[in-house]
């Protein structure tokens, strides 16, 4: 049995907010928002290989720790965006062959941004 990759990462967020995850996930990050199955609320989105469905969660608690590591190719360029957006971000200790960024979406769920140098 092999693993050939990971299909979708979920993110909580509040019910009845869903524009504002467009605004963010579409708007600030520029993904393609997916037709959703059902009625439980929610978004999904999709930019290149990477798929995020926000799903409704009640009571909300954003997640500060787990998170979706999830590689650009142009790492200062996504900062600049989300700074220019009002979100801040964080310098992520350097891995090997790695830059990091960390910050949070609309909602306060952690997402950690990965450059792979060459």
């Amino acid at each position: 049995m092999d693993f050939l990759g990971v299909d979708h990462v979920q993110l909580a967020m509040p019910r009845g907010e869903e524009q504002r995850a467009r605004d963010f996930f579409g708007g600030v990050l520029g993904m393609e928002e997916l037709a959703k199955p059902g009625s439980s609320g929610g978004c999904w989105f999709r930019k290149g290989p990477v798929e995020l469905h926000l799903g409704v969660l009640e009571p909300f608690a954003p997640a500060t720790k787990a998170h979706p590591g999830i590689v650009v190719t142009d790492l200062d360029a996504l900062a600049a965006r989300l700074a220019a957006a009002g979100f801040e971000i964080a310098e992520g200790k350097p891995l090997a062959g790695r830059r990091r960024r960390f910050s949070s979406d609309c909602f306060g769920n952690k997402l950690e941004w990965i450059q792979l140098e060459d």
